[in-house]
């Protein structure tokens, strides 16, 4: 983990800019994608559905939450991502479900600079390292 300083606008170009966003995106996918079929289950997204952290409290600590409850939270992301309603996601509709997720992010957290504790393999740090590589530049 690392410390940064980001804003919605460092988001909004990481989404902005299709080589790198797709780039990202294309290696999350195939990193989820197991058993390279080209496609998701619900199987191989529920690292990643974990990974969002949406029962988190305050501060890292979770709520005890039950396993039929969680169950029924996870299917309903993953039925979000799944457009076609088929069982699976394919990248299409994973990069297009990613895209509103980061551009809600960027929206909640506007324009104002803020510091965050970011994960090394997030989608945040990935934004955070572009905009700096290209203030760098």
């Amino acid at each position: 983990m690392s410390v940064e300083v980001l804003d919605g606008t460092t988001i909004l170009r990481l989404v902005e800019d299709e080589e790198a966003f797709n780039s990202l995106i294309k290696d999350r996918f195939t990193c989820l994608d197991t058993n390279h079929d080209g496609l998701l289950s619900y199987a191989e997204m529920l690292k990643e559905l974990q990974s969002l952290r949406v029962l988190e409290t305050h501060f890292g600590t979770d709520l005890k939450t039950e396993p039929d409850e969680l169950a029924n939270i996870y299917g309903s992301l993953f039925l979000q991502f799944d457009h076609d309603a088929n069982g699976t996601v394919d990248m299409d509709e994973f990069k297009d479900e990613m895209k509103k997720m980061m551009l809600a992010m960027a929206n909640g957290l506007g324009f104002l600079p803020i510091q965050m504790a970011l994960e090394e393999d997030s989608y945040l740090k990935k934004a955070v390292e572009l905009e700096s590589a290209k203030t760098a530049a």
